[in-house]
């Protein structure tokens, strides 16, 4: 899994949501985004990747993956 590929992907999700005007909700979609459409190895990666540190994730996407780290693996 190439997690550059990943964290682009995953980025430009963040980059959707982020003009949400509720922060919090908008957190839980870039979450909801990631559950539904992304295979569970996509998943673990990119948690493994923010659990690493997280470099080149956008801050909408490092906090849906921290918040939501069980529904996601």
């Amino acid at each position: 899994m190439n997690i550059r590929h990943l964290v682009k992907m995953a980025n430009q999700i963040g980059q959707f949501f982020e003009d949400e005007p509720d922060q919090g909700q908008a957190i839980k979609d870039v979450a909801l985004h990631l559950k539904r459409f992304w295979d569970l190895k996509m998943r673990q990666a990119i948690v493994s990747h923010v659990n690493n540190g997280g470099e080149g994730l956008l801050p909408i996407v490092m906090e849906a993956v921290i918040d939501y780290q069980e529904l996601l693996a």
